[in-house]
């Protein structure tokens, strides 16, 4: 499937519409596969004990899917989450960013479905992993540009 946005585009519609997540989240790459997106983790995404919280962790998933997707039909900005399942795996080393690896798995007219691996920077194995299913807005349903 085609790109039709870039890391750079991805990066700068989110601080343009997601100003909640401003500064949170970076796009590192996109390919026609999937998305790598960073978690600038900051003591915000804490839990007691010094680990990255679930919910924190949860974003991260969630707006993986949503820039997998954005990255295949563009900036749809009323694109949004219908299903999420999230296994976490193993706690998160405490310090580093989390990076996630999104993959698109379907894209119909209606529905995207994604899955997203999440990782401490520079380990390899997964502390979560998340499956999502997105809606898509109809063709000229969405914000003003």
């Amino acid at each position: 499937m085609a790109v039709v946005m870039t890391a750079s585009e991805m990066n700068a519609f989110l601080q343009k519409v997601f100003l909640e997540v401003a500064g949170e989240f970076h796009v590192e790459e996109v390919t026609e596969e999937g998305v790598v997106l960073r978690l600038l983790v900051s003591d915000r995404h804490l839990r007691p004990g010094g680990t990255v919280s679930g919910p924190a962790m949860f974003g991260l998933a969630d707006v993986t899917a949503y820039m997998v997707t954005l990255a295949h039909i563009g900036p749809r900005a009323l694109a949004v989450t219908t299903n999420c399942s999230i296994d976490f795996m193993r706690k998160p080393r405490a310090g580093v960013d989390l990076i996630a690896h999104g993959r698109l798995l379907k894209l119909g007219k209606q529905l995207s479905v994604t899955d997203a691996l999440l990782f401490s920077e520079g380990d390899e194995k997964p502390v979560a992993r998340a499956s999502l299913t997105y809606a898509i807005p109809p063709q000229g349903v969405d914000l003003p540009s």
